[in-house]
């Protein structure tokens, strides 16, 4: 009987405020309800109260989970937190949450800064913990409120992104054979890219090197998106990750049973499913009514799959993560069987 680390439980919060299309049409008048669905596959977007930052937000998807699992804080041994709106420069917003959930002062925390990616990226870091012996709970919590970089007259952002917060419980299992439960991974990274999704002065660089770069009337405290170039990106890099994942894993594309995607948006992820020859009843769209909520939006729809009875105990799973930065990260994840709290 082999030690491996898998997902054992997911849970997730959304902020109450919602922004709906027809709420954008009244401010947009230049668009349409019907318009705004067709571009992006959302109809609404949950956003971040004045006050409310990812940190609540992660707090109240953290204790969600929790209580479901039956997981005293006390078992915890890391916490993990990705996030790209921390509370603060410093200090981690991990440790803050830490005390928050009231979990041990011997836990090991810190804040790992990644994007629509990043929920693939804690995975791997969950798994090496467990799997090296340092750790045999961890709670991974991804959480975004994109909201406060939106400038509001960019609707090209503003139709997408929404906030929200994921925690996901990984844990040290006995498994009956060799197959982990959690990977294999790739993962890829082209920074020539960084500039095609920024907020120009949100970090110590500051607000000089923006000036002369940013188009007219874009403001360098809120988010850029050029939305040609990260599409290009995706068609290019999300492909060869699927593949070179699926060569990692000794699988075809027909052994996986279910993709979930990074839920960016409803346009391009029809596009990589044509493109990659995926059966649409395989592949999850799950960001109609919370949007393009970043490093959470895979917990997210791995949650839903799963209330929807879509994500069935056994199930191999392709999870693929892509955006900001550029960064990407594959993996394939086994849902847990029976008696395996989810």
């Amino acid at each position: 009987m082999k030690r491996f680390a898998s997902v054992t439980s997911v849970a997730y919060h959304l902020p109450e405020t919602i922004l709906t299309n027809e709420d954008l049409v009244r401010e947009y008048p230049d668009w349409t309800v019907e318009k705004i669905f067709d571009k992006t596959g959302i109809r609404q977007r949950h956003v971040a109260a004045e006050g409310e930052t990812a940190l609540d937000l992660g707090e109240k998807a953290a204790r969600k989970l929790l209580e479901r699992s039956a997981c005293p804080p006390d078992q915890i041994d890391a916490l993990l937190l990705c996030t790209q709106t921390p509370d603060y420069a410093l200090p981690p917003t991990a440790c803050i949450l830490q005390a928050r959930l009231g979990l041990p002062t011997t836990v090991a925390a810190f804040d790992f800064n990644l994007g629509c990616s990043g929920f693939v990226y804690g995975l791997s870091i969950a798994k090496g913990l467990i799997e090296t012996g340092q750790a045999k709970k961890c709670l991974l919590v991804t959480a975004e409120t994109y909201s406060k970089w939106l400038d509001a007259n960019d609707w090209s952002v503003r139709t997408i992104f929404g906030d929200g917060a994921a925690a996901a419980l990984v844990e040290r299992i006995d498994c009956p054979d060799e197959r982990e439960p959690i990977g294999p991974f790739v993962f890829g990274t082209d920074g020539s890219g960084f500039k095609r999704l920024i907020v120009h002065s949100s970090g110590a660089r500051g607000i000089g090197e923006a000036k002369g770069s940013l188009p007219e009337g874009r403001r360098p405290d809120r988010l850029f998106m050029d939305g040609a170039e990260i599409f290009a990106f995706t068609t290019r890099s999300v492909p060869q990750a699927v593949n070179a994942l699926l060569a990692k894993a000794g699988m075809t594309l027909e052994q996986v049973d279910l993709f979930v995607f990074h839920q960016a948006n409803a346009y391009m992820l029809e596009h990589l499913r044509k493109r990659l020859k995926i059966p649409q009843e395989k592949f999850v769209l799950a960001m109609a009514e919370c949007g393009n909520t970043v490093s959470a939006s895979i917990p997210i729809a791995l949650k839903d799959s799963l209330d929807a009875g879509v994500l069935k105990p056994g199930m191999r799973i392709a999870l693929v993560g892509f955006g900001v930065g550029y960064s990407w990260a594959a993996a394939i994840l086994t849902w847990p069987g029976p008696g395996v709290p989810s």
